[in-house]
């Protein structure tokens, strides 16, 4: 059989900070819409680094970097990846609107796209918004957003962790752009 051994630090070849930030990024803003965990933040942060998000908009009551719980979970993204800090999401869609970005809500609504239906233009710029844990995005910024996403569940439960809803949303976007070029 074929050793299938586990890769050492030095063979995964990573970037430092700084080649970090002159590489290409996808064209995705995240929004945090009041999220309340660091640690989710934190998350979110390192899911951004490992997928070249070109950045992370802080709204409202959302801890904003450096913070040792927030390092917890981004151990170091947080240094990495470029983040502003908006005191509302409504501010926070304002300026994306004004540099042509596309922004979506991650929610379930009345008129919200299949995750796997969403088909974002290669030329488009994007920024996805999300919610906090409990209340989800608010109806002010999803008012102001040019439409709501949603990704399927077929449980009992009504929604995922904001982290990993992140995580599946960026991968997606991910995946979508880089099959197109």
């Amino acid at each position: 059989m074929k050793e299938n051994r586990k890769l050492s630090m030095a063979e995964l070849n990573r970037l430092t900070i700084e080649e970090f930030k002159e590489t290409k990024k996808i064209p995705l803003i995240i929004v945090l819409d009041n999220v309340r965990s660091l640690n989710n933040i934190g998350s979110i942060f390192r899911t951004s680094d490992a997928l070249g998000v070109e950045a992370i908009y802080i709204c409202g009551i959302s801890a904003t970097p450096p913070h040792p719980e927030i390092h917890k979970t981004a151990l170091g993204a947080e240094d990495s990846v470029v983040w502003e800090y908006f005191d509302t999401a409504a501010k926070a869609v304002d300026s994306l609107h004004k540099n042509a970005y596309k922004v979506f809500a991650l929610e379930q609504t009345t008129q919200c796209t299949d995750i796997r239906n969403f088909l974002p233009s290669i030329e488009g710029k994007y920024a996805f918004v999300f919610g906090n844990e409990l209340k989800g995005v608010s109806q002010q910024t999803i008012d102001q957003c040019d439409g709501t996403i949603e990704i399927p569940q077929f449980g009992t439960k009504h929604s995922f962790n904001v982290a990993v809803t992140a995580g599946i949303t960026i991968w997606d976007f991910f995946v979508k752009q880089t099959a197109k070029r």
